[in-house]
């Protein structure tokens, strides 16, 4: 059996890297600390917003899957929420915020 660390403990990791490396990030929603999804918006140098959630990709290994709406980012991830009230919601704001949201919660 793979053991993951605890989702409360990736939130709070990820959260120190985005501040460590010069961006900004904060906790929308707070989830179950041991074991909620983490669905991450990452507002980029543009300001256009993408969701981003670890999935299982195409090759049937654990990935970083979009799943960015075609409008209404705070809509989407409201429903998400009331749907399923575990799930964290993270946003962040850094030119690194893709490749440190890949790092922290895909290696755990």
């Amino acid at each position: 059996m793979e053991s993951r660390l605890p989702s409360g403990m990736l939130v709070t990791a990820l959260l120190r890297r985005m501040n460590d490396g010069g961006g900004m990030g904060m906790v929308l929603a707070k989830g179950d600390p041991m074991a909620g999804g983490i669905l991450v918006i990452v507002i980029g140098p543009d300001r256009t917003e993408r969701v981003l959630e670890r999935g299982i990709g195409p090759d049937g290994r654990t990935a970083l899957i979009d799943t960015t709406p075609r409008e209404d980012v705070t809509g989407y991830w409201q429903r998400r929420r009331a749907r399923d009230p575990d799930l964290w919601v993270v946003e962040l704001d850094g030119a690194t915020a893709e490749r440190f949201t890949a790092e922290t919660i895909l290696n755990d």
